[in-house]
């Protein structure tokens, strides 16, 4: 079908009307060619028209001469419930150059789910009239896939939101950069963000956008907060929600699950780039053994064309937390101490069990060895073997961070910093300089820290320590693997800080290889240091330093046994009894060197 111009009348208009369509299902696409070609062809758009709204809502537009060629346009028409039509109108403003042509017009899965005679599965949901078998996971997600609405029936209004009347119980975020905007119909920015909503389908339907034109400036950000939720226990908590990321320049969509109330907290996942103008479904299983609370997290782009939009957010299998998280403090260095000990008799030089009220010596607080019944003495220290995989840096904590109050102001979160990342999050084309596996499972799921160049400038430096480690054994060393892959590498060190005094014990410089790679840093005996990492940025973002199982071995001080030393054992001047296999092989084994006098 092609458009030929008969008159010079100004402002002609040619539409080409289909067929009235009863309904259509919530996975229904549109798909056809266009060709519109000449120095004057001007512009095209198809409509949707609804029975029952004046308003037609526009789905697809094309604003220009777009070569000597076919086109292939994929539209997203998604649940429509009541009878529509589409319009394909072609708009001439008086002087008309060109051709306009439209072929091969296909809808798919545009049916309702046929009816089933059994639907018997614990994962499955029969409606009720149209009597469909469809997946438990359609139920209570504010789209009527049944077709008789049977699947929103009964749904807790506290556990979704469509948006249509407000932000529901989700809240803006006061410590981001900007806010979203609830709105309805298209973006004002042409060619990005969604034409329409998800919920209606219809430009008359709301939804939350993140306008990504000045004043926003690249990387700013804008957190949405959900209600509060209980743990999950035994079951999962579900969360689903909708996204559309179309524009040359859209950045990231991220979300995060924190069990603080002043912490950012984990990343759940993320998207990046544009993923084409269409919303898209996301499922997320969440499971937590505390209250916690979800972030939706969106960021500005290098250009106005990057809008990101939100719509009907729901949760399944979750119920609502009454109370309030706790906080933590962002001051200390990163220990945290009850609010009251036991009895005790304790003084102000000696550490107090949490449990029991016994008194032992501070030298003895975090020294890899329990003195404690309960461990109290090593729990706020660094952890002996740490692989990221609970989703906690272990202990290790960032210095620079810990001096800013609030997550999400401008200085902490577009900073050079470490974070806890994995594969399975990576946007295309980062895993040329970002692993896609970590060393602990090898796998796209498993976690590492690593260093995100993608913030930051070049010389920049950023560091993640240790508590203070009060003392450690002869044998001490700290073994790790890292990852330093990418066209613009930067450095990682590993340093020992004792007081003021900061000495540098490993480094590392430029690309290694796409893998990860084992070393190992001697400590040997030590007392009152901290163990820190230090990544330095390249000229780019094309080069993160990661790291990943972290173990501290052999680091507990020596045990003085009470006993006489064996006749296979050395006694040292200090009294420790050490194997005389260990004697002058230039390792300070009893610490105090007496194992490698010149004496002996």
């Amino acid at each position: 079908m092609f458009i030929l111009k008969n008159n010079s009348n100004i402002s002609q208009v040619a539409q080409l009307r289909s067929p009235k369509f009863r309904q259509a299902g919530s996975n229904c696409t549109l798909s056809f060619w266009y060709y519109n070609y000449g120095q004057s062809v001007g512009a095209a758009e198809l409509q949707l028209l609804v029975d029952g709204l004046k308003q037609p809502t526009v789905l697809w537009r094309a604003y220009y001469n777009e070569g000597n060629q076919w086109l292939k346009a994929v539209i997203q028409l998604g649940r429509l419930p009541h009878p529509f039509q589409l319009s394909l109108d072609k708009i001439s403003l008086g002087f008309y150059d060109g051709i306009s042509a439209i072929d091969d017009i296909t809808f798919e899965n545009c049916a309702l789910p046929p009816p089933a005679l059994s639907c018997e599965s614990p994962n499955r949901f029969w409606c009720r009239d149209t009597k469909a078998c469809i997946d438990s996971l359609l139920v209570c997600d504010l789209v009527d896939n049944c077709g008789d609405g049977s699947d929103e029936d009964n749904c807790n209004p506290d556990l979704q939101c469509n948006f249509e009347t407000g932000l529901c119980n989700w809240e803006q975020d006061v410590e981001d950069d900007f806010d979203w905007v609830r709105t309805q119909g298209p973006t004002p920015t042409a060619n990005t963000g969604p034409l329409k909503d998800h919920t209606t389908g219809t430009a008359r339907g709301h939804y939350l956008y993140m306008e990504s034109s000045k004043p926003s400036q690249f990387q700013d950000k804008a957190v949405l907060l959900s209600p509060l939720f209980n743990p999950s226990g035994n079951g999962t908590c579900i969360f689903r929600f909708h996204y559309h990321m179309f524009g040359k320049q859209v950045y990231k969509l991220s979300v995060f699950q924190r069990t603080v109330s002043n912490t950012k907290g984990w990343l759940l996942w993320y998207k990046f780039g544009n993923q084409g103008n269409r919303w898209i479904r996301q499922t997320l299983y969440i499971s937590s053994s505390k209250p916690f609370q979800i972030l939706v997290k969106g960021t500005v782009g290098d250009g106005f064309t990057g809008d990101i939009g939100l719509d009907d957010m729901s949760f399944l299998g979750c119920t609502l937390y009454n109370g309030n998280l706790p906080t933590i403090s962002t001051t200390t260095s990163g220990t945290s101490v009850p609010a009251t000990l036991p009895m005790n008799n304790c003084t102000e030089k000696e550490f107090v069990c949490r449990a029991s009220g016994r008194c032992i010596q501070m030298i003895q607080k975090c020294d890899f060895r329990p003195d404690c019944s309960d461990k109290s003495d090593e729990s706020a220290c660094v952890m002996e073997v740490c692989d990221f995989e609970d989703k906690t840096p272990c202990g290790w904590y960032q210095p620079a961070l810990e001096q800013m109050s609030g997550n999400y102001s401008t200085h902490t979160t577009s900073i050079f910093k470490w974070e806890l990342g994995r594969g399975a999050n990576l946007y295309p084309g980062q895993e040329k300089h970002c692993p896609l596996i970590d060393h602990t499972t090898c796998t796209e799921e498993g976690w590492y820290l690593f260093a995100d160049s993608s913030n930051g400038e070049f010389g920049h430096t950023v560091d993640i320590a240790t508590p203070v480690i009060s003392l450690t054994g002869p044998k001490c060393k700290i073994v790790f693997w890292n990852h330093m892959n990418g066209s613009t590498i930067g450095s990682l060190e590993v340093l020992c800080k004792t007081g003021n005094r900061t000495s540098k014990l490993w480094t590392q410089s430029g690309n290694q290889g796409p893998q990860w790679n084992r070393a190992e840093v001697f400590l040997g005996i030590r007392s009152n240091f901290q163990v820190i990492f230090r990544a330095k940025r390249g000229v780019s973002y094309m080069g993160d330093v990661a790291v990943d199982d972290i173990t501290f071995e052999d680091c507990s001080p020596l045990l003085i046994s009470g006993r006489p030393c064996t006749s296979e054992e050395f006694t040292c001047a200090n009294k420790y009894c050490i194997p005389k296999d260990n004697l002058c092989d230039f390792v300070n084994d009893c610490a105090d060197n007496s194992d490698e006098s010149p004496t002996i």
